[in-house]
């Protein structure tokens, strides 16, 4: 069904015309006010300001213009970059592209003065109702701090002639210059005659100034239409006003509070200054506001979250997180100082106007505000979101906003947010220098865009190398990692391609062990949610511990209908674990609820190296939870045999199409993730998600075996016993290696030696069976002997080539039998 177009009323009246490219009138409708500057309202349907909208739309919209600010900026120029969103109507915006960016401060300009908070700038804006903007940051660096070598991002609603927006960048610029400004908006609305003004503007102050827009259009104005639209205004205004004077509706139910319980220390927007710490805080706490919320609105099936003037950033969180808590029609939009005509026709973008006495003792005085296409829209109920400088006995007051929402719904809810106030109290505390340092990372990496996993499976604490040689030749790499020229994470080896004898090998091992592994599985989850429950934080190293963790993260869902959070991290032998992703974590979850997840032991290397490294991190728990614990490493395992593990049979086709990590001075900064690869190009041979599906499909089958596995274990001594340890430096010492870092025990770690390192023999368990198949496939494709031996603890174990040179291999990187 075709929908009318809400400008058709006011172009068919005035003769104006909105042209531009396909998505211009999905954007916007037109509607009139009274101005003597400009008559016409560009009245935009996705902005949250005048039409109310679904609030996933309202903050995607902005979101998505901020991750095209990164991409224009590259990575390391959006970290240094502040947003500016303009009051009233871009405040919202601004703080939606800001989290596009990700790690960028913001502000916006405002029209409340605030006592003892110095002016950092201010500026006109030349057809507004209200002109004046003040800049008032809470820390008067915040515009200075970031001048040097990095941009500012602005934020308006519409870029019509560029005035307002020009006249920022020159009074900012004056006082803080800067090399590079991007601009920001909805809708890029110049004339043809505006259109070189940017460009000419930029060459003036030496600057380059950058234009992203959603998209693109003009508005044709006839001669003469202020007049006519403002002898129009007064004609309909009139009679709107002798209709209400007969007499508001009577309110329908009285408002109730809902105590939101904000987060303390958050800002209520950015009118000081809002960083990416505040915006970790708020993400953790709007789950659980929502859900009072959601609580307190019953069964109300139609719900408008109605913000206040500038605060739009906070309500309009609010309704997204209420949007993902509740089956209910959310919709959300703002009351606006901004006086427009109301008209009841479908081609015309104001249906209706609710007016009230201003609320938050003004400045400048009292005055009417306004709510538009509330009235006869059929909300079950209002959610008003006003900050507490608003909560006044005028809020309250017979002709106040909370009656007249009143009148035109079931249910009003009043939530207030705690205005904020710059230089917090004394035992306000600030946040600690590791936390500040964690706002400023980039949210975890998820598929489909980094990795073949699901975006729920895990959240990947890494960057992305992708696009970065990383491969070396095995042997090359053997080399300088044997004479100290380099650490293996230094580089990569390249990806092994399996044979189709090899592929079958590892469909046959999944097939038989699927249901081993699923046993495993469920008991080693089973053990941390009665240890560690009711909802751990699971977070694997990655990469082997990976699909572990995915699986341990379906087996809560599945039997217990609880989604735990799940991220990967990189921990380097002899460099430690990732201290970002750490600090990240540390950011956005209680550390005493994270559990660290791997694949299987091997001597215990990582055991080790993860209790050093947490030794400076207070709160985390250094115990790994295993599929496997062959070497008797830990005390939280599913298994202490030591069995294949088809994951452990591939590399990155069976871990989500992600490398091994990489940590190296020129890739990874003080402030960077560890970094990894995301082999896109490998996607034919993915069998990551048939992994998965073939062990989870066993979970019901062995349920009762993982009941019983579970029980025992937690009513076991289950201390590390280091058995695989002291086999590892016995075989060190007998076969002359004298380096226990070349002796890779159990199933798991021989296969990575044969793929990934030069391999000199493999020592197999006599009697062992079709665990091995692999083994013995690739030590065959290899020339690596395999030698059975009676008392081991392990099923096998892989020696890498001792005092490696380039000599020590034939051409085709195949052993050579050492004379």
């Amino acid at each position: 069904m075709d929908v009318e177009w809400s400008g058709n009323w006011v172009a068919g009246r005035l003769g104006v015309e909105l042209v531009g490219d396909g998505e211009i009138r999905e954007l916007l409708g037109l509607a009139l006010r009274r101005n003597p500057k400009r008559a016409h309202l560009l009245v935009s349907n996705v902005l949250g300001k005048h039409v109310p909208q679904r609030p996933s739309v309202v903050h995607g919209v902005g979101f998505e213009l901020g991750e095209r600010v990164r991409d224009l900026l590259g990575e390391a120029e959006a970290r240094r970059a502040v947003v500016l969103g303009y009051a009233e109507t871009a405040t919202g915006l601004g703080h939606a592209v800001a989290d596009g960016l990700g790690v960028a401060p913001y502000l916006h300009s405002t029209r409340r003065p605030v006592d003892g908070v110095a002016q950092a700038g201010g500026f006109e804006e030349a057809h507004s109702h209200a002109t004046s903007h003040l800049l008032l940051p809470e820390d008067p660096d915040l515009l200075v701090a970031g001048a040097e070598g990095s941009p500012l991002v602005l934020v308006d609603d519409e870029f019509s002639t560029g005035n307002t927006v020009l006249n920022t960048i020159r009074a900012l610029h004056a006082r803080y210059p800067r090399d590079r400004y991007v601009v920001v908006a909805l809708v890029d609305m110049r004339s043809e005659a505006d259109q070189g003004r940017l460009a000419e503007f930029a060459e003036e102050i030496g600057a380059r100034v950058d234009l992203v827009a959603r998209a693109r259009g003009t508005v044709r104005l006839p001669e003469g239409v202020l007049e006519k639209g403002l002898s129009l205004v007064a004609e309909h205004d009139a009679a709107h006003t002798a209709h209400a004077a007969e007499g508001a509706p009577a309110p329908r139910a009285l408002p109730a509070r809902v105590a939101l319980d904000w987060p303390a220390g958050v800002p209520d927007g950015g009118r000081h200054g809002f960083t990416p710490v505040h915006r970790a805080a708020l993400e953790a706490a709007l789950p659980a506001m929502a859900g009072r919320v959601a609580d307190a609105l019953g069964d109300a099936r139609r719900v408008l979250v109605l913000g206040f003037e500038e605060l739009m950033y906070a309500p309009l969180r609010l309704a997204t997180a209420l949007e993902d808590a509740t089956t209910a029609e959310v919709r959300y939009s703002t009351t606006t100082r901004s006086p427009v005509l109301a008209v009841d026709d479908p081609g015309y973008a104001i249906r209706s106007r609710l007016a009230f006495p201003a609320h938050d003792e003004p400045a400048d005085g009292p005055g009417d505000r306004y709510a538009y296409n509330v009235a006869g829209a059929g909300f079950d109920a209002v959610v008003a979101v006003v900050d507490s400088a608003a909560d006044t006995p005028a809020l309250h007051a017979p002709d106040g906003l909370l009656a007249r929402l009143a009148a035109h719904t079931g249910q009003v809810l009043l939530a207030v947010v705690p205005s904020y106030v710059p230089s917090p109290a004394p035992d306000v505390p600030s946040p600690a220098p590791d936390l500040q340092e964690a706002a400023m990372l980039p949210e975890p990496l998820r598929g489909p865009a980094f990795s073949s996993y699901a975006a729920d499976d895990v959240g990947w604490l890494l960057q992305d190398l992708s696009d970065t040689p990383l491969e070396a030749p095995t042997e090359e790499r053997e080399e300088a990692i044997q004479s100290g020229g380099a650490h293996y994470a230094e580089s990569l080896p390249v990806e092994y391609q399996p044979s189709p004898q090899y592929q079958e090998l590892f469909r046959a091992a999944l097939d038989s062990s699927a249901a081993r592994i699923a046993r495993a599985v469920g008991t080693v989850t089973e053990t941390v949610l009665a240890e560690r429950g009711p909802r751990p934080v699971l977070v694997s190293l990655a990469r082997a511990g990976t699909p572990v963790g995915v699986l341990m993260r379906r087996w809560a869902q599945h039997r217990h209908g609880v989604d735990l959070p799940h991220y990967a991290v990189s921990i380097v032998r002899g460099r430690g674990i990732d201290a970002n992703a750490l600090r990240w974590l540390a950011a956005h979850h209680d550390p005493a609820d994270v559990v660290f997840v791997d694949g299987w032991t091997g001597k215990g290397a990582i055991t080790r190296e993860l209790a050093a490294a947490l030794e400076e991190f207070g709160g985390f728990d250094p115990e790994i939870a295993v599929l496997a614990d062959p070497g008797g490493c830990v005390r939280t395992y599913g298994t202490r045999e030591d069995f294949l593990i088809p994951s452990a049979c591939l590399n990155s086709t069976v871990s989500g199409l992600i490398s091994r990590t990489v940590l190296r001075s020129d890739l990874v900064g003080p402030h960077d993730f560890h970094g990894a690869k995301f082999y896109r190009e490998l996607a034919g041979s993915d069998v990551s998600g048939l992994f998965l599906d073939t062990v989870a499909a066993r979970f019901d089958e062995v349920a009762d075996a993982v009941d019983a596995d579970a029980k025992e274990l937690l009513g076991t001594d289950r201390a590390p016993t280091w058995e695989g340890w002291a086999a590892v430096e016995r075989i060190s010492e007998e076969y002359g290696i004298h380096d226990v870092n070349l002796v890779k025990p159990g199933v798991g770690e021989t296969t990575r030696v044969l793929l990934r390192r030069v391999p000199w023999k493999i020592l197999a368990k006599r009697g062992a069976g079709a665990d091995l198949d692999h083994v013995r496939l690739l030590a065959e494709q290899r020339g690596v002997p395999v030698e059975e031996v009676g008392e081991l603890p392990y099923t096998c174990v892989g020696l890498i080539h001792p005092k490696y040179t380039r000599g020590a291999t034939g051409a085709d990187g195949t052993a050579v039998t050492a004379k």
